[in-house]
């Protein structure tokens, strides 16, 4: 690995398009290249699962090498020359669009086996946000986890959909709970678009039966309408270039918010009680009819159920992107579907908790005992050395003293005898504790930790604490009666 640190960040400086967002290509250059890369293992002999190394029965290919190296093997590869017209063709990939917690191996790892190989490097590599819950860690205890079937069996799988991409920003972790699904459902979905699409419809078919005619009976107001929904498919094509989803998706949604201000606008009701302005009252809902059918079919990529939907009751085709720099192509004379269909329904937040309680209920009383007293997964953290680990220190303290730190909800400060010296250290464990249990107690401490000021006082170590899927903690402390100062290992 190490041989190839210079070569991989002189392309990364070159080429800074190839990390994005930016936020990770500054993490993996300061957290892993600047500092001085490591080698790498390509075998484990800790589990027996794995390709085996064809020179030494006892070990297995590590997992991120066979794994990564199926991009290519997969599309043909061969390493003794006689890749297939399918790899030349395709690689290299344009895009790798993965998971921000493994961009370390796609981003590191990856283009130095490449590199090893002579082969060329993917364009580009996105380690997209997480979308994380919104009150907290998931448990199914609390009954907070949110499974992708029971929201599509709540809201439908475009609302999901809808609802997934719009809250997951470019660069940052979005949110997802209960209360913001309901809140989207209603206000994007129902109201901004099903709403729109409904109004306008109903409205060919009370004023015109159905028949949408554009009678050239322009105004001032339609220019900014026309203006609006060219400029948001080129901004939608923009933001999608550049891999931001979020942003592309609110600006087609800005074409049905300038739709429906237009409505408010031009007031169709009022244009229909004058026999005279019917060419202006024909022309308003051509011009709605329009800009939801390229709203609609920008929608095709995120929401392709309801983009589909209304299309249909428009009584016209998915609009190709090219074909979307002009604005009036939707065919004068043809007529929408005699009803329309609600596209989405408003929902009630109480109702929907209500269910969602007795839903969880339901499920901890169907859930086994196996599954009760089943572990806790945890992210998986960056991989590091024997080398890494042996730098922390780990020992057993004596708590001599302990004491609650003023003003501070969380903090306990402990006096800690380790071997011969006694550290002071502030741990936030004070919901869990009371200084007078602490006292006597045989913990383990990290002993070579640089000292830190907590809530302004000095901490000189950190005591170990193990913390279940509900926040309750409990002091790791040795199973046998242990000298103060042993060590850990």
């Amino acid at each position: 690995m190490s041989k190839y640190a210079d070569r991989l960040i002189a392309h990364i400086n070159e080429h800074p398009e190839f990390i994005q967002p930016v936020a990770r290509k500054n993490e993996m250059m300061n957290n892993f290249l600047l500092p001085g890369l490591q080698d790498l293992c390509v075998s484990r002999t800790s589990f027996k699962w794995g390709i085996p190394v064809s020179f030494d029965p006892r070990h297995v290919t590590y997992v991120w090498l066979d794994a990564l190296t199926n991009y290519i093997t997969g599309i043909g590869y061969d390493c003794d020359g006689s890749s297939t017209e399918q790899f030349e063709k395709l690689w290299p990939a344009d895009l790798h669009l993965i998971g921000k917690d493994i961009i370390r191996f796609h981003t590191i790892y990856w283009p130095i086996f490449l590199m090893a190989l002579n082969l060329p490097l993917p364009k580009q590599v996105f380690g997209h946000p997480w979308l994380l819950q919104g009150d907290g860690k998931m448990s199914k205890s609390k009954g907070n986890v949110l499974y992708a079937d029971t929201l599509t069996d709540f809201f439908g799988v475009d609302a999901v959909r809808y609802f997934v991409l719009h809250e997951m920003p470019f660069d940052n972790d979005g949110v997802i709970s209960w209360e913001l699904m309901v809140e989207r459902m209603n206000s994007d979905l129902a109201n901004i678009l099903g709403n729109l699409v409904n109004r306008t419809i109903s409205m060919s078919n009370k004023y015109f039966e159905g028949i949408v005619t554009d009678a050239k009976a322009a105004e001032p107001v339609d220019e900014d309408l026309k203006e609006t929904v060219l400029s948001a498919v080129k901004k939608a094509d923009e933001k999608m270039d550049k891999l931001r989803v979020a942003d592309a998706i609110t600006e087609i949604f800005n074409i049905f918010r300038r739709s429906n201000k237009y409505i408010d606008e031009t007031t169709p009701w009022t244009l229909a009680k004058e026999e005279a302005k019917k060419d202006r009252l024909a022309t308003v809902l051509y011009n709605l009819t329009e800009a939801i059918t390229i709203g609609a079919s920008l929608l095709a990529s995120f929401m392709p159920e309801t983009s589909e939907k209304i299309l249909a009751q428009l009584n016209t085709s998915k609009r190709e992107l090219k074909d979307m720099g002009s604005f009036g192509l939707y065919p004068s004379g043809n007529q929408v579907v005699e009803k329309p269909e609600i596209l989405f329904a408003r929902m009630d937040i109480k109702e929907v908790l209500e269910k969602v309680e007795a839903m969880n209920k339901a499920a901890a009383a169907d859930q086994t005992p196996a599954e009760e007293e089943g572990g806790i997964d945890l992210e998986a953290k960056p991989e590091i050395t024997y080398d890494d680990f042996a730098k922390l220190q780990f020992q057993v303290g004596e708590i001599l003293a302990c004491e609650e730190v003023p003003k501070s909800k969380k903090l306990l400060c402990s006096k800690v005898k380790v071997g011969s010296q006694v550290r002071q250290i502030v741990s936030g464990i004070k919901a869990h504790y009371t200084p007078e249990q602490m006292v006597g107690k045989k913990v383990m401490v990290v002993t070579n930790l640089k000292p830190a000021k907590l809530a302004g006082i000095m901490s000189e170590g950190m005591l170990l604490c193990a913390e279940d899927a509900e926040g309750n903690l409990a002091l790791m402390t040795p199973d046998k009666d242990m000298p103060s100062g042993a060590e850990i290992c």
